[in-house]
C-alpha cells in the first residue's frame, strides 16, 4: 500500500519536472537527509500552492509521512497553506493539531483561512485559543481576525481585538490599522474608523483607500471626497482603488464638478487606459445628468465586462431613456450574459418608461431564459409598473406569490400607486404592512395622509397626523440644491434665509407672471391641508424647487442649462410648472429627485409625464 502511494507522488512530481527524491524508510536513513532535499520539497510545495494543485498536493504530503519529513513543522506550514489555498479547510485543520510546534505563522495561516472561507466564528476561536498556547499574535494575525469580525458584524469582538492591538504595541501599523478600519466600517461605526485613521500618522496608500472605502460603504460620499483631497495634498500617489472609490462618491451625490476633477486627475496620472476607472466614470455621469458623455466613455472601454453594461443601462434607466437601455441591452446580450443587476436597470427603464408589455417580457424572459431567481428590487419595478397603469388587484396578487418576502420597497410601490389612483382600501392595507416593516418611517404615513386628503377623508387625515405625533415623527423636509460657481445652495420650502432671498423672490413674480400668461393653472391637489385654494396655490409656488430655479435663472448665463437635485419626489404641480419655465426661459433643466431625472426642454419633460 505504501509503495503504491509512494509511487503515485513519484510520477505526479514528475510531472513537474522536479528531479526524483529518493529516501529510505528507516529512521537512520532519515537523519542523514540532506538539506538541499528539503529545500527542494519547500520548492515544490511552493509551487503547488501558486497553482492551488491539490491532488498532487495530497499526494506529495503522502509522500512525505512515508519519508518521514510528514511532521516538518516548516512543510506541514505550507501543507496546510496549500490545502487553505485550495479551501480544503478539514485537512487543513486536521494537519494543524498534528504539528507540535505551531509558530505564529502557522496560526497566522490557519485563522486566515477561515477568516476568508469561513465558518468566520472558528477564526475567532483560533485567535482566543493561540493565548491558551503561549502563542503571540502579530501584525498579520490582527488583520485576519479583524476580517472574520468584518463578516459577522462581530463590533464587539472587533472591539475587544482593538483593545489587544492597543496592549500590544500595533495600534499604530498600518496593517493593523488597516484591518481595523475595515471591520469598523463593516460594523457601521464610521466615527470609530476616522479615530484609528487618526491615530495613524505614517499612512501608506492602502490605509488611506481603507478610511475611503469605509466613507463610501456608509454613505459619507461627501466625507469620502473631502478625505481624498485631503490624500492630495499630503502627497500620496492614488491607485485604481482610490480612484474607483472617490468617483463612485461623487457619483452618489451627483457631484459633477468634482467627478470631473477626478477624471481629469486620472487621466494626468496615467490611468486613462484602466478600463476600472472608465467604468466607474461612466456611472459617475450617468447619475450626474450627463448620459451622453457616459456613453461616450462606454464606447471607448477596451473590455466592457458585466458591471460597465450594467452601469450604462441603468444610467439610461436613470434618465427615462427607455428604448436606448433596452437597445443596450440586446447589444450586451449578444456578447454577454446579463446578470440580476441588469435586469433591475432593464425592468426599471420599462418602469420609468411606462412599457409594461416589455417589463413583462424582460421579467419572465430573465425566470425562464436565464435561471435568475428574481429579487425584491425586480420584483418593486414590476409593482410600481403594475401599478402605475391602475392594476392594482395585479400588483397586490404579485405581492402574494412573490418566492421572497416582500419588503419595504414593495409596499412602498404599491401605496405609492394607490395614491396615484386613488385606492383608499388597498392603501391601507399597505400601509398596515409598512407600519410593520419600518413603524418610524414618516414618508408612508404622509402617502397615505394625502389617499385620505384626496378622497376628502379628512378625518384619516387627522388620526394620521395625530398617530405621528404620538410617534414623535415628522414629516421629511423637502430640500432642493443647486451648485453654481462651485458652491452648493440649497433651499427648504417657504425658505427666505438665503442671501440672495429678495433677488430670488422677484425672479419667481416675474417667471409666475408669464407661466400665467402662457396658460399655467395651479394643481393645488398635492397641497394636504383644509385650506382655501388661494392659499394652496401660494404654497405650491414656493416649493423648494421652484426656490432653487430662480436662484440658478438669476446665478448663470442666459439659457445655459441648470441642474436641480431634490431629496425627495417633485410635486405634480412644480413638475407641469418647470415645463413652462424651460419654455419660457429657454432652458434646459435637468432635474433629479429620489426616484429619477426628469429633463425639461421647450416646455416638455423627457419622462411624458409618466413618472
Amino acid at each position: 500500500m505504501l509503495i503504491r502511494v509512494q509511487t503515485k507522488a513519484t510520477r505526479s512530481l514528475s510531472r513537474y519536472k522536479f528531479r526524483s527524491l529518493h529516501h529510505s524508510q528507516t529512521q537512520h536513513r532519515h537523519s542523514n537527509l540532506t538539506n538541499r532535499s528539503h529545500v527542494d520539497y519547500q520548492s515544490i510545495l511552493k509551487t503547488f500552492i501558486a497553482r492551488r494543485a491539490i491532488q498532487p498536493g495530497r499526494q506529495l504530503h503522502a509522500h512525505l509521512c512515508v519519508t518521514g519529513f510528514g511532521y516538518d513543522t516548516i512543510l506541514c506550514t505550507k501543507l496546510v497553506n496549500l490545502y487553505l489555498s485550495c479551501n480544503d479547510l478539514f485537512n487543513a485543520h486536521q494537519l494543524f493539531d498534528k504539528i507540535p510546534k505551531q509558530n505564529v505563522y502557522l496560526w497566522n495561516v490557519l485563522i486566515r483561512g477561515y477568516a476568508w472561507n469561513g465558518p468566520y466564528n472558528v477564526a475567532i476561536s483560533l485567535y482566543y485559543k493561540m493565548s491558551e498556547y503561549g502563542v503571540v499574535p502579530d501584525n498579520y494575525t490582527f488583520p485576519f481576525v479583524l476580517k472574520a469580525c468584518s463578516n459577522l458584524s462581530a463590533i464587539d469582538v472587533g472591539r475587544e481585538v482593538h483593545e489587544h492591538v492597543v496592549r500590544t504595541g500595533w495600534e499604530k501599523d498600518v496593517f493593523v490599522g488597516a484591518g481595523l478600519i475595515d471591520m469598523y466600517a463593516k460594523c457601521g461605526n464610521v466615527g470609530s474608523a476616522r479615530r484609528v485613521f487618526d491615530t495613524i500618522v505614517e499612512r501608506d496608500v492602502v490605509m488611506w483607500n481603507s478610511m475611503l472605502t469605509c466613507y463610501g460603504q456608509n454613505g459619507c460620499a461627501k466625507d469620502c471626497l473631502v478625505l481624498c483631497g485631503e490624500m492630495a495634498v499630503d502627497g500620496v500617489r492614488p491607485t485604481v482603488a482610490t480612484l474607483v472609490t472617490a468617483i463612485a462618491a461623487a457619483a452618489d451625490v451627483a457631484a459633477l464638478p468634482q467627478g470631473r476633477e477626478l477624471h481629469g486627475y486620472s487621466w494626468r496620472l496615467g490611468f486613462e487606459i484602466q478600463d476600472k476607472i472608465k467604468t466607474a466614470l461612466v456611472d459617475m455621469y450617468a447619475k450626474s445628468g450627463s448620459v451622453k458623455i457616459a456613453r461616450s466613455i462606454f464606447d471607448r472601454l477596451m473590455e466592457k465586462r458585466v458591471v460597465s453594461w450594467n452601469a450604462l443601462i441603468n444610467g439610461y434607466a436613470m434618465h427615462g431613456h427607455a428604448t436606448e437601455a433596452l437597445d443596450l441591452f440586446e447589444k450586451m446580450t449578444r456578447d454577454t450574459r446579463p446578470d440580476h443587476i441588469t435586469f433591475v436597470g432593464v425592468l426599471s427603464a420599462c418602469n420609468h418608461g411606462g412599457l409594461l408589455n416589455k417589463g413583462r417580457e424582460y421579467f419572465d424572459s430573465m425566470i425562464h431564459n436565464y435561471k435568475i431567481t428574481p429579487t425584491v428590487q425586480h420584483y418593486s419595478s414590476m409593482i410600481d409598473l403594475i401599478g402605475h397603469y391602475g392594476r392594482l388587484d395585479e400588483a397586490y396578487n404579485m405581492i402574494l406569490n412573490m418566492n421572497v418576502t416582500p419588503d419595504s420597497g414593495v409596499w412602498g410601490a404599491l401605496l405609492n400607486s394607490c395614491k396615484i389612483h386613488g385606492n383608499v382600501e388597498l392603501g391601507e392595507l399597505a400601509l398596515e404592512k409598512l407600519i410593520e416593516l419600518e413603524p418610524n418611517e414618516p414618508g408612508n404615513y404622509v402617502i397615505m395622509s394625502n389617499i385620505y386628503a384626496q378622497a376628502g377623508k379628512w378625518e384619516g387625515v387627522s388620526k394620521l397626523r395625530e398617530l405621528m405625533t404620538n410617534k414623535k415623527l415628522q414629516k421629511d423636509i423637502a430640500c432642493s440644491w443647486i451648485e453654481v460657481n462651485n458652491k452648493v445652495h440649497a433651499f427648504l420650502s417657504g425658505d427666505t434665509s438665503h442671501v440672495m432671498s429678495d433677488e430670488i423672490d422677484e425672479e419667481l413674480k416675474r417667471v409666475e407672471k408669464l407661466m400665467y400668461e402662457a396658460g399655467y393653472v395651479p394643481n393645488v391637489a398635492p397641497v394636504f391641508h383644509d385650506v382655501d385654494d388661494d392659499e394652496k396655490s401660494r404654497m405650491v409656488c414656493r416649493h423648494s424647487e421652484r426656490l432653487a430655479i430662480a436662484f440658478g435663472l438669476i446665478s448663470t448665463p442666459p439659457k445655459s442649462k441648470l441642474l436641480i437635485t431634490k431629496n425627495l419626489r417633485v410635486c405634480e404641480d412644480c413638475h407641469v410648472a418647470i415645463k413652462f419655465i424651460s419654455k419660457i426661459t429657454e432652458r434646459e433643466i435637468v432635474f433629479r429627485d429620489v426616484n429619477r431625472y426628469h429633463h425639461f426642454k421647450d416646455g416638455m419633460c423627457s419622462c411624458g409625464d409618466y413618472w
